[in-house]
């Protein structure tokens, strides 16, 4: 069975949207870097860079403890199935993400228009491609 893109619910995001007071710009992926960042620069993941005019904000797509900086040690709260998971959904998040943008590897979602959504503090909540312009 073939994966399909994730798809956002557009009903559960208007909802939020009202309830939250959000806030939706347009923009472009303007990076997209692989490697450490997230807490303390301990995780492994992607860093996607997002741009607009006059914003600008970074995401990352965790895939949990970097294995070459973090040890399980006995008394974590957590094992190595659990980052093994975190890195297995990393994988899919960015599978899902080259198949909405229709590229084929993380370089090509440079460019890329996005719909990107903030909360009244400025926060970022939620990203989506825009495949309707692809």
């Amino acid at each position: 069975m073939r994966n399909e893109p994730e798809r956002h619910d557009s009903r559960r995001l208007l909802k939020t949207i009202k309830s939250i007071k959000m806030k939706k710009e347009l923009g472009k992926i303007n990076s997209v870097k692989i490697g450490l960042g997230g807490y303390n620069d301990a995780m492994f993941g992607v860093t996607i860079g997002l741009e607009g005019k006059g914003w600008g904000v970074g995401d990352f797509i965790s895939g949990g403890w970097d294995i070459n900086i973090i040890d399980r040690y006995p008394d974590c709260k957590w094992t190595e199935s659990d980052r093994d998971k975190m890195q297995s959904d990393m994988i899919k998040k960015i599978s899902n993400l080259l198949a909405q943008a229709r590229v084929k590897n993380l370089e090509e979602l440079k460019g890329k228009p996005v719909e990107v959504f903030f909360d009244e503090n400025n926060t970022l909540k939620e990203w989506k491609i825009l495949t309707e312009v692809l």
